[in-house]
């Protein structure tokens, strides 16, 4: 079964929002991570059960650079947890959900990733997150 894995939120600055996510969800950063082929530095805040994922572009011509110069910092992506990446995208796919290139890679922690375009998927940036143990 799927589970939500991370809300992502775009910043501007992970200096300058760490401190306030620390304050409103009274806990400290749980990892900082670059995503290089992503052009993106994230903040992670909780656990298994739930995580804000804050991103910060390294680069302005990354995808997170590009949606805040087009729409400001703010929700950018909704992850779901899955057992089989691939069935997912399979399933996806063959209801009409859009695949965005590259397809599967590498995300954060090194979990096989892959993003579902918004035009297909109601508005929303799916990202399907394979979890490191199917069974979780």
């Amino acid at each position: 079964m799927s589970k939500i894995d991370h809300i992502g939120i775009a910043v501007n600055s992970l200096a300058e929002s760490i401190p306030l996510y620390s304050a409103i969800l009274d806990q400290n950063v749980t990892g900082v991570e670059e995503v290089p082929h992503e052009k993106v530095r994230v903040a992670f805040f909780g656990d298994e059960m739930g995580r804000v994922e804050l991103l910060e572009a390294t680069e302005t011509d990354s995808p997170i650079g590009r949606f805040i110069q087009r729409s400001g910092p703010g929700v950018h992506h909704v992850c779901l947890r899955v057992p089989d990446i691939d069935a997912a995208i399979r399933g996806a796919e063959d209801n009409g959900a859009e695949l965005i290139p590259p397809g599967i890679r590498a995300g954060a922690g090194g979990r096989r990733v892959a993003f579902l375009h918004p035009r297909s998927c109601g508005g929303v940036l799916i990202e399907l997150s394979e979890a490191d143990d199917p069974s979780a």
